[in-house]
C-alpha cells in the first residue's frame, strides 16, 4: 500500500524554496555601496560560489538516503572531528548573523519612530537584545510559526517590498531623474588591480549564503536529474535579478556617502515617496518589512541550535547542554546562543559608526561560513568515490565534473577569505589596523571553541576506556 507515499517536489516549489532561503531585501544596502560594479561582481559570485554550492549540496543530499546536513556530510568524508568543526562554523556564523538582521529590523523600526535613532548604537543594541531574547523564549515554549505563516511573512515583508523598490528604480530612471551612478562599461568593469574593487564580493557573497540548506530537497524532486538544474537556473536568475535591480535602485537614488547599511531600504522608500507625495504609505511599508523580518527570525532561530544538538549528542558537548524540554527544544543551547548574541552585540560599541559595526559583523560572519564551505566542497569530492546515488541528482561529468565544481567553489571561498581582511574605504571602521585586529581576533575567538569540543570528546572517550 502506497497511499501515504510522500509527494514529490515539482519544479516551481523547489525553485521557490531556494529563492526564499537566499533572497533578502536586507542585503540590498550593503551591495549598493559599490555602485554599478556590483553587476560584474554578482555574476562572478554566482559562477564561483552560488552555483557550485547548490550543485555540490544537491549531490551530497542524494548521496546516502536518510542522511544529510553539513555535519553528516563532512563526518562521512573526514570523520566526526572535522564534522564537528564544520557544524560549529555554521552555528557560530549564525550567531554573528543574527545581530545584522536584527539591526536591519531596528533600523526599519527607527524610521517609523525617529530616523536619528538608526545611528544610535545603544538604541540598536537594546532593540536587538529585546527582540532576540523574546524570540528565544517564544521558541523555548514551543510556539513555532507554521510554514504557512512564514510564507505569508515572506510575501508581505520581502517579495512585495522588493518588487516595489525595483519598480521605484525603473520609474525613477524612465522619468529622467538624476542618477548617482553611471552604467558605462568602465564603471561596470572594476579596476582589478585595486583591492577596494574586490571588497564588494564580501557583501555579495554574504547575500548568497545558505544555498546548501535548500539543496537537500533535490532528492525529493520528481526527475531530479532533469528538474533540479532547471530549478537552480530559475532560482539563480530570480535571485540575481532582484538583488541586482534592488541594489542598483538604492545606488542610483541615494548618494554613496548617505547609504545606511541598517536603514538604506527605508531611506530609498522615503526619498521616492517624498518626490511623488506618497509619504502616507511609508509607515505601511515599514510595518510590512518588520513583519517579514520577524517571520523569518521566528522560523530560523531554532535551526542552528538543533544542528549543534546533533553533534553534541555524538559526544562533543557536555550532556548538561543537551537538555531538551517536552517540546524537544534544546533549552540550554538556546539560552547559550542568546548569551553569545548578546556578547556579539558589544561589537557595535567598538566600531566608530553603525555602518562600521554592521560591515564588521557581516564580514566576520561571511568568512567563518566560507571556512565551513571549504570543508563542504572537499567533502563532495571525497564522497563522490563512494556515492550511492542511483536515480537522484548527480553533477554532470562524473568525477571530472565534480572536481571542476569543487575547485571553483574552494577558490571562490579562499578569495573571499583573503578579501575579508581588507576593510572598505567608504565605511568608517576606525582605521586599517584597528579593523585587522578586530577581524583576526574575531575569527580566532569564534573558531577556537570547536577545538575544545574535540578535546572534550577525546577526554570522555579516554575516561570510558579507563573505566572498562
Amino acid at each position: 500500500m502506497q497511499h501515504n507515499a510522500v509527494k514529490k517536489l515539482t519544479l516551481i516549489p523547489c525553485a521557490l524554496l531556494m529563492i526564499s532561503a537566499i533572497d533578502s531585501i536586507r542585503n540590498l544596502p550593503a551591495t549598493a555601496l559599490f555602485g554599478s560594479s556590483l553587476i560584474f561582481y554578482m555574476l562572478l559570485a554566482a559562477v564561483v560560489f552560488l552555483i557550485p554550492c547548490a550543485l555540490i549540496s544537491a549531490e551530497l543530499a542524494n548521496n546516502k538516503a536518510g542522511r544529510g546536513g553539513v555535519y553528516q556530510w563532512v563526518t562521512d568524508a573526514f570523520g566526526e572531528k572535522i564534522g564537528f568543526v564544520a557544524i560549529w562554523l555554521q552555528w557560530i556564523n549564525t550567531m554573528i548573523w543574527y545581530p545584522t538582521i536584527l539591526s536591519f529590523l531596528a533600523g526599519t523600526l527607527a524610521y517609523l519612530i525617529n530616523p536619528a535613532l538608526a545611528e544610535n548604537k545603544y538604541y540598536l543594541i537594546s532593540v536587538i537584545l529585546v527582540i532576540f531574547w523574546g524570540l528565544t523564549f517564544i521558541n523555548i515554549k514551543g510556539l513555532h510559526a507554521s510554514a504557512k505563516f512564514a510564507g505569508i511573512c515572506t510575501v508581505i515583508g520581502m517579495i512585495i517590498p522588493m518588487i516595489l523598490i525595483i519598480a521605484a528604480g525603473i520609474i525613477w530612471f524612465i522619468q529622467g531623474n538624476p542618477l548617482q551612478i553611471s552604467f558605462s562599461v568602465k564603471s561596470i568593469l572594476p579596476s582589478f588591480g585595486h583591492s577596494q574593487s574586490w571588497i564588494s564580493l564580501t557583501a555579495i557573497l554574504a547575500s548568497f549564503l545558505g544555498m546548501e540548506l535548500t539543496s537537500v530537497h533535490a532528492k525529493d524532486m520528481e526527475h531530479s536529474q532533469k528538474n533540479f538544474p532547471k530549478a537552480l537556473l530559475i532560482a539563480v536568475i530570480v535571485i540575481l535579478s532582484t538583488m541586482m535591480l534592488g541594489s542598483l535602485t538604492i545606488a542610483a537614488i541615494m548618494p554613496n556617502n548617505q547609504i545606511g547599511l541598517v536603514e538604506g531600504v527605508m531611506q530609498v522608500f522615503m526619498k521616492f515617496l517624498q518626490v511623488y507625495h506618497l509619504t502616507a504609505l511609508f509607515p505601511i511599508l515599514g510595518v510590512m518589512i518588520l513583519i517579514g523580518s520577524l517571520g523569518g527570525m521566528v522560523n530560523w532561530i531554532i535551526s542552528p541550535a538543533k544542528g549543534l544538538l546533533h553533534a553534541g549528542q555524538d559526544g562533543f558537548l557536555p550532556k548538561q547542554l543537551l537538555l531538551c524540554n517536552n517540546k524537544n527544544v534544546p533549552v540550554k543551547i538556546m539560552l547559550a546562543q542568546a548569551c553569545l548574541v548578546s556578547l556579539v552585540c558589544v561589537c557595535f560599541l567598538f566600531m566608530p559608526s553603525v555602518n562600521g559595526s554592521y560591515w564588521f559583523l557581516t564580514d566576520l560572519s561571511t568568512q567563518l561560513y566560507m571556512l565551513m564551505y571549504i570543508l563542504l566542497f572537499a567533502s563532495g569530492l571525497v564522497l563522490k568515490k563512494s556515492s550511492t546515488a542511483v536515480n537522484g541528482f548527480v553533477i554532470p561529468g562524473g568525477k571530472f565534473g565534480t572536481g571542476v565544481v569543487t575547485v571553483v567553489g574552494i577558490l571562490g571561498c579562499i578569495m573571499s577569505i583573503i578579501i575579508g581582511f581588507f576593510p572598505p574605504d567608504n565605511i568608517n571602521v576606525g582605521g586599517f589596523w584597528h579593523y585587522e585586529a578586530m577581524f583576526a581576533g574575531g575569527l580566532i575567538f569564534m573558531s577556537i571553541p570547536a577545538l575544545f569540543g574535540i578535546y572534550y570528546k577525546k577526554m570522555q572517550t579516554k575516561h570510558k576506556v579507563a573505566i572498562i
